[in-house]
Order: structure tokens, then C-alpha cells, then sequence
């Protein structure tokens, strides 16, 4: 898929709208439109990166970023001290439906301790 056609791609350059949750140079975080817990915010960088499995070397810095801004968000939205989940999907079996790279932030209630294979 090329850059242009790419959904995050086009949030990032404001041709789709989105609830954002926060924004920097680098990482872009918004509400999902089809959430799966109360509280389910995608954070992604703004460079396209079609998955983890195409991660090179220079992009190991913004990897750490990204965390750091999940636990920013998990602060600021006042559900660091419950709890949340991260999750990464990669290629299509592994249940990535965007070829952006993108980390899934789940909150907001008791999430099941079953981990779906």
C-alpha cells in the first residue's frame, strides 16, 4: 500500500478527521472509532512504518517515544494506576487491518486475562 492511500496517513495530514488525544513532531494518539474497551486510543508515528516487521534500526528511537507517550496519556487520562493494555498487531494474520503501524491503548475496566491466539 502506498503512503497516500493509507488511512493513518491521511489522519496524519488532517484529510480524515479524528478525536485526537495528543500530537507531537513525531507521534500522532486518537480515540478509536470502533473501540474495544471504554477507553481505546491508537498511537502511531506519524512517518509511515508499515508494521513491526518492517522496523529499521533509525526507528528504534521512536519506538521508546511512543511508550513514553502511552504512559503520558495513561497519566494525563487518569488510568495509569488502574491498568491498560497495549497491544501491537502485526501483518495480516496477525490481526493488523491498517498497514500503519499502530499501538492499540485499551482502559477503562477490567480487562479479560484471556489473551485471544
Amino acid at each position: 500500500m502506498k503512503m497516500q492511500e493509507c488511512l493513518f496517513c491521511k489522519i496524519v495530514k488532517d484529510e480524515i478527521p479524528a478525536t485526537k488525544v495528543y500530537e507531537d513532531e513525531e507521534i500522532l494518539a486518537f480515540k478509536d472509532i470502533n473501540p474495544a474497551a471504554p477507553i481505546h486510543i491508537l498511537v502511531i508515528p506519524k512517518k509511515h512504518i508499515t508494521s513491526l516487521a518492517y522496523l529499521k534500526e533509525d526507528d528504534e528511537e521512536i519506538i521508546g517515544k511512543i511508550y513514553r507517550v502511552i504512559n503520558k496519556i495513561a497519566t494525563d487520562e487518569g488510568f495509569k494506576e488502574k491498568g491498560y493494555r497495549v497491544i501491537v498487531n502485526c501483518g495480516e494474520d496477525g490481526g493488523q487491518e491498517v498497514m500503519h503501524l499502530h499501538f492499540h491503548l485499551l482502559a477503562g475496566k477490567k480487562l479479560g486475562e484471556k489473551i485471544v491466539a
